[in-house]
């Protein structure tokens, strides 16, 4: 039975690495492993050792501490705001990755009327 801990760093690993634009193949090869075993990292199948989880962080540009970010948010005010699985929604993700497509002044007024209105609702 998958580990709670296991396949939520597995999930960490697929939105950082869907948001870079990165293949499983091309993180398996950058980290000299096979794309199936990205697979199973990403369904929390298979756990994740420091080492490998080091060269995965480093590949995807981000600290190892990454991945654990949100744990505790499960029980936290944050999960009754935002769905516990928010970034394994692929419309979510498209959203995040059109927003940071978007010019830095431009998405500073788009995150400020989104703030605005999601106020007012």
């Amino acid at each position: 039975m998958t580990h709670p801990v296991d396949v939520h760093v597995g999930k960490r690993i697929r939105q950082r690495r869907w948001l870079t634009g990165m293949t499983q193949q091309q993180l398996a090869e950058q980290v000299g492993i096979k794309f199936q075993q990205i697979q199973k990292y990403e369904t929390g199948a298979n756990r994740v050792s420091a080492s490998r989880l080091w060269d995965i962080a480093d590949a995807l540009d981000v600290p190892v501490s990454f991945f654990f970010e949100g744990l505790d948010a499960e029980e936290g005010d944050l999960a009754r705001k935002v769905p516990a699985d928010l970034m394994g929604d692929k419309e979510a993700l498209d959203l995040v990755r059109s927003y940071y497509a978007i010019p830095e002044n431009q998405r500073r007024r788009l995150f400020e009327l989104a703030r605005v209105l999601s106020d007012v609702a």
